[in-house]
């Protein structure tokens, strides 16, 4: 980890964002002012890490696929942005001992249990499914868990969305913590459950072209 590139990252890209963006951000409160805790978010588009650094007050530590860790300069990027790789093929991954760690240091840990990029049909939106994991997790290490939803991430694709005109939109939401004390599987039931009641509120903030999963 090095908290200070994080920071400068950051601050770099706060401002951009700032530049070209008309956003909804919704229930930042709800992430613990201190103290551990799991974010479980969806995934459209390599633009969700971006918007959830920027709209989380505290550090974040991310969980991100091994593939993008073959790639030298990603690899790099990534570390030193407090990410590391998780091979779900391996159910007891090293990278679950490091969620572990982490969380025992009092960090907020961002997953993404659906798995991978999922859009349209197959996102936990409208499928209902993520991977199961995240539960057992935050039973262990006694930590709650933050749902939260990102829409319209994936418009950064294109180049046209980084102009200063303040006319990409987004939405960021964020449910109240679900208890650690629940059961793994109640756990991974209640995130699905805010996720998709995250989804309706935020997108019918934003303008109807603009509610993309």
């Amino acid at each position: 980890m090095n908290e200070l590139f994080y920071k400068t990252v950051r601050a770099i890209g706060r401002p951009i964002f700032w530049c070209n963006s008309r956003y909804i951000a919704l229930g930042v409160e709800h992430i613990p002012a201190s103290g551990a805790c799991l974010i479980a978010s969806n995934h459209t588009s390599p633009y969700d890490i971006a918007l959830m650094v920027r709209h989380c007050p505290r550090a974040v530590d991310f969980v991100s696929i091994v593939e993008v860790f073959k790639n030298p300069f990603l690899a790099w990027f990534y570390g030193n942005m407090n990410a590391f790789p998780l091979d779900r093929n391996k159910p007891d991954s090293p990278a679950v001992r490091i969620i572990l760690d982490r969380l025992e240091r009092g960090r907020i840990v961002v997953m993404f249990p659906e798995g991978g990029f999922r859009r349209g049909n197959a996102s936990v939106v409208h499928s209902g499914k993520i991977k199961s994991g995240i539960g057992r997790i935050a039973s262990i290490a006694k930590v709650p868990v933050v749902p939260a939803m990102i829409i319209n991430s994936s418009v950064y694709s294109r180049p046209v969305a980084w102009f200063p005109l303040f006319r990409t939109r987004y939405a960021v939401a964020f449910a109240p913590p679900i208890s650690p004390e629940l059961s793994p599987q109640e756990i991974e039931s209640a995130i699905v459950e805010a996720m998709r009641k995250l989804h309706d509120q935020a997108a019918a903030l934003l303008p109807a072209n603009s509610r993309v999963l």
